[in-house]
């Protein structure tokens, strides 16, 4: 598997990067797992337009889910369109979310994307078997696993800890997780981790790389955040990029 980052902003587009989106190819199928706001900027940028052969929506808050509306354009009326229905993995109710941004007037959005509701469990996208369960986020929110050829990727989505992050998490490979806010201060419960958050459940999960991402450099200090994670857990860790390629 590689996953390629195409955004890692965290709750709003930071300075240097677009909101969530990560594309991971295996036997060149291209998932996509978000679809925050800025990265269809970096989608055309990094891998194309058309790259992804599925979408997977971890959540519906706008920073991971926004350029989905965007993207309807790209596929119903581009010159040599309309495109056929793109597999879209999702929360209950994406389609009347995603219907409602783009403009009620112009009707549901269910000729751009094929809509498969998200619950805990397995199940297969393209090669990769995909597992998700719940996590602690105000809003229904899925951390995701896959699997593919014996190896493991997870992505934390945005949560609190939690238990199920620790088992989707589980002897990874390679462990993309959320580090939103600092330690040592007062910070609003059950929303988000910290980077010494990452870093544990990183340890707990005997995962063999870290990578933080969804960090809010309007909150706090990178090099805070990583001298945080990296006091909780002893393996590799990076803090992600857009156009940064990792193969897990």
């Amino acid at each position: 598997m590689r996953l390629t980052v195409l955004g890692c902003a965290g709750s709003f587009p930071g300075p240097e990067s677009p909101c969530s989106a990560y594309l991971m190819e295996a036997e060149g199928f291209r998932l996509l797992i978000d679809f925050g706001v800025g990265s269809l900027s970096t989608l055309q940028r990094y891998v194309g337009l058309h790259a992804p052969d599925a979408i997977l929506l971890t959540h519906l808050h706008c920073d991971h889910m926004f350029d989905a509306v965007s993207y309807v354009v790209v596929r119903r009326y581009a010159p040599d369109g309309p495109y056929p229905p793109l597999p879209m993995y999702a929360p209950s109710g994406a389609p009347d979310r995603l219907a409602a941004a783009y403009g009620q007037e112009e009707g549901s959005v269910e000729d751009v994307y094929q809509f498969y509701g998200l619950q805990p469990g397995t199940f297969p996208i393209g090669p990769f078997s995909v597992t998700v369960d719940r996590m602690n986020h105000p809003v229904e929110t899925y951390g995701v696993r896959l699997e593919h050829d014996g190896r493991v990727f997870c992505y934390s989505a945005d949560t609190a800890p939690c238990e199920a992050l620790l088992r989707l998490a589980q002897d990874a490979d390679v462990f993309l997780c959320e580090a939103s806010y600092m330690d040592g201060v007062e910070n609003p419960p059950d929303l988000h981790l910290t980077g010494r958050e990452a870093g544990e459940a990183a340890t707990k999960a005997s995962v063999g790389r870290l990578l933080l991402t969804h960090l809010v450099p309007a909150w706090g200090s990178e090099s805070q955040t990583v001298e945080a994670a990296a006091g909780a857990y002893a393996g590799p860790l990076d803090v992600v990029r857009p156009g940064a390629c990792y193969d897990v």
